[in-house]
Parts: C-alpha cells; structure tokens; sequence
C-alpha cells in the first residue's frame, strides 16, 4: 500500500489534499457531496474576533479561466464559529486548520488565544488582511510588519501557525524568508492576485469593490513557480494552491516543493475535485513506482 501521508509542522495528514480557505465554508454545505473523512484537512474560511459583513455586491464575477472575489471575508466570528462549525468538523476524521483574519494585531491574537484550547490542529493566518493602522496595506506586503505579526502569534499559539502569504509583493521568497525567522512553522501560498473586470455595456465595474482577487486555473503557473522560489530559499513545509483543478495540477506544486495541495476555485463548479485529486496522486505514485508520497515532493529543482 502506498502512502499518501505527509507531515506539516509535527501534524500528520493522512494525505496533502485539503479545501482552500473562503471555498468551503466550514465543511458543512459540501458534506452532501464530499466525504470529509477522505480529506488531509479541511480549511475553514477565515475566523475574525467579531462578526465581519464583509464587502457591498456584487461581489462575485467570471474571468476567463477563473473568478474574482471581493467577498471582504464575510464571517460570523469567532463565538459563533466555536459553537456552531468547530463541533460539526470535529465529528470528523481529517484534521482541522483554521483560517484567522483580522484588522489589527490584536485582533488576530484575540482569536489566536481563544483557539488555544479547541481541538484544532493548525492555524493558517490570513495576512492579505488589510492593516488598519498601517493606512490599509496588508501585513503580507511589508515584511517588517509580516515578521512582527508572525513573532506576536507564535507567542501565544497553543498550535502551529501557518502564514498566508500574498503574491501581490515584488519578491515573495523576501517574504517567506520574513515569516520563516519569526517563528512560522510553516507557510501556504499563494492567496488571490489583485485583478479588475469591467463591463463594457454598463461602463462600470464588475465588482463594486473596484477590484477583487484572482483566483483558478489562469493564476496556476504563478503559483506553481512561486511555490517553488519559497522551497528554494526556506526551510518550512509549504501548502501550495492557485489554480488546482486535476491531479496533475496538485503533482505539479508537490514537485515544485509542496508538502500539501489545497483545492480552492474548482470546488465551486466540481465539488469532488479534491477527492479526484487524492485518487489521482494515489495512482500517479503507482505509475512511477513511488512507495510514498513524500518521494515526490521537491522533486524537481
């Protein structure tokens, strides 16, 4: 029997496929249609201290091979995600990462502390946030304000924190190498790239927000390269997502340097995509003769 475990930061996964954060809810509207227990980890959208509206609509819009969002992290916060979508998950065997967002570093540290008994098994910190008291660039762009959040995290983490890293920088290795010597223990990557839509018949903008993030198969080849400009230069297990719609497409970010693959976008038109991925990373491992998945990460350089 091949083996499809991976290990990220201490924590076993009984395969790298998990759900990308904001693309499946807390698990429960897609569990009619995925079985959960197949899953590595499932990501839960992201977690703010309090209730977040998120941005007005429309918020949502097509793009040739893929979407945009500006859903503005529309959440019902942390009390409500403890007592309503944590219990739900738990019934479950896969492991659990939870998305936390926030418009200060207090506020990220409020929910950082009020996991640290849940029976949660990593946290991934969504630093695309815009930061408040930095006039709104968010922490993942300026790497001394990504080094001094990730140091006041793993400060009070009771798990290993994950950090979101955004691609909207001009050197996204200066960035994972900012997480890596705070204190991260691991790193997923990459979140949307900023992108616009007009419609040209009503000469306005498709989202009401101006812009949105980019996200599926048309972003995938900047993943997959900026994964592995962050294998290269850090030391740290990397998620790796942006585009991942076949099994292929996980194969490619896991020998780019990708210990585990999150499914995002394709969840909304193929609910089963991340099991097809599992399947198919299972029988690529047989067509090449790998024992382990853990063969083919890194792989090529």
């Amino acid at each position: 029997m091949r083996s499809l475990a991976v290990k990220i930061a201490g924590v076993e996964l009984k395969n790298p496929v998990m759900t990308a954060s904001g693309t499946f809810g807390s698990g429960e509207e897609y569990s009619e249609f995925v079985d959960l227990n197949k899953l590595g980890a499932v990501v839960t959208k992201g977690v703010a201290n309090v209730p977040w509206e998120g941005n007005p609509t429309p918020r949502i819009a097509e793009t040739y091979g893929g979407m945009m969002n500006a859903i503005g992290l529309q959440n019902p916060g942390i009390d409500v995600f403890i007592k309503r979508d944590l219990p739900f998950l738990q019934q479950f065997d896969t492991k659990i990462i939870v998305n936390v967002c926030g418009r200060t570093t207090e506020d990220y540290l409020e929910v950082v502390e009020r996991l640290g008994d849940e029976q949660v098994d990593l946290l991934e910190i969504n630093v695309s946030c815009p930061n408040v008291k930095h006039g709104g660039i968010a922490f993942g762009q300026d790497p001394a304000c990504l080094s001094e959040i990730t140091a006041k995290i793993k400060k009070v983490a009771k798990q290993p924190i994950i950090m979101k890293l955004s691609p909207n920088v001009t050197d996204i290795t200066e960035m994972a190498k900012a997480a890596e010597a705070a204190g991260a223990d691991a790193l997923s990557l990459i979140n949307t790239l900023t992108g616009m839509k007009i419609d040209i018949h009503r000469k306005s903008f498709a989202l009401a927000n101006k812009t949105g993030g980019v996200s599926g198969p048309a972003i995938k080849p900047i993943a997959v390269r900026m994964v592995y400009q962050v294998a290269q230069a850090t030391r740290l297990p990397i998620i790796g997502m942006g585009g991942i719609a076949t099994p292929e497409d996980g194969i490619e970010f896991m020998l780019a340097g990708a210990t585990g693959i999150s499914v995002g976008t394709a969840n909304f038109y193929n609910p089963q995509t991340t099991e097809e991925v599992i399947n198919g990373l299972a029988s690529y491992l047989e067509q090449y003769g790998h024992e382990s998945i853990e063969e083919i990460i890194g792989a090529v350089k």
